[in-house]
């Protein structure tokens, strides 16, 4: 048996550069995983089957199935595999949980089935599964560019810590495209806030909240109806900068000091909210 811990992520930086021919966008991005994750396992079967501890994600469906079958395909592998998940990470919330567990099954799956197959053509093939997916498979701190396939790695941070504030609102319908939509050619930008965090980091310079950026944030409360009442107590109990995770709607906050961060984590707790701390994680967690 293999056991995998797949980590969520948060976008330090998320710029949206413009629509492509396929309809997709352009962006450029500063990826980050973090100390929150699923738990899998993976034993070898005949054939593949998924057993998660949520009903509504034992689906076929399930990037986790679609990662396996992938593998499958690509390298001809007949045999199968008895899967176990366990969700851990908050779903449709824009911390990448899902993309995560795929991303360790392409990796567990590999050893398991003994294919033989090198982190670059893991990439290639995660790809095909959804932007966030080839991501995962490097982890730690990444430059992200294309449509999500593109990424470089970067020094992994040290000294900050993130406070997570999941809140209780509903996400749109098909959320991400949703968010997309939403964005206008107004709130396009060209890539300067990401690469001039990424100097930072390469630097080795303190990174604070100010210079996060998230596209997104500028339609998080249309998009996100009470939201904003959220991100009002999350401020006046001492969060600084703030910006959604992703396409939301879990939004975070960045500390250079633990004890502060951790604070502000039992303040949000003390108000009956959901609320987490958690740091970044170094390149290879999930072992490439």
């Amino acid at each position: 048996m293999i056991s995998m811990k797949a980590p969520a992520k948060l976008n330090l930086a998320l710029e949206i550069l413009g629509r492509r021919a396929d309809g997709y966008h352009n962006i450029t991005s500063i990826m980050q995983t973090v100390s929150l994750y699923d738990e899998l396992s993976f034993e070898p079967a005949a054939f593949l089957s998924l057993n998660c501890d949520v009903a509504d994600l034992q689906s076929n469906d399930n990037m986790v199935m679609k990662a396996a079958r992938l593998l499958q395909q690509k390298c001809r592998y007949s045999k199968g595999a008895t899967i176990n998940l366990k969700k851990n990470i908050y779903w449709e919330a824009g911390l990448g949980g899902g993309s995560s567990d795929a991303a360790a099954t392409m990796i567990a799956l590999n050893r398991l089935w003994s294919l033989g197959c090198s982190k670059i053509e893991l990439i290639k093939m995660a790809a095909e599964l959804g932007s966030d997916v080839p991501f995962f498979i490097e982890g730690g701190t990444c430059m992200v560019s294309g449509r999500g396939e593109h990424i470089a790695a970067l020094p992994d941070m040290q000294h900050v810590w993130f406070v997570l504030l999941i809140p209780w609102v509903k996400p749109p319908p098909e959320k991400t495209a949703a968010l997309y939509k939403m964005i206008s050619k107004e709130l396009y930008t060209d890539g300067r806030i990401t690469a001039d965090m990424c100097a930072m980091i390469e630097a080795g310079d303190v990174l604070e909240g100010r210079h996060m950026f998230n596209a997104f944030d500028s339609v998080a409360f249309a998009a996100y109806p009470g939201l904003e009442s959220y991100w009002k107590i999350f401020k006046n109990v001492g969060a600084g900068s703030i910006h959604l995770a992703g396409s939301g709607p879990v939004s975070f906050t960045m500390f250079n000091n633990k004890d502060q961060a951790e604070v502000l984590t039992a303040e949000l707790k003390g108000l009956k909210l959901r609320a987490m701390l958690v740091e970044p994680l170094k390149r290879g967690a999930l072992g490439y």
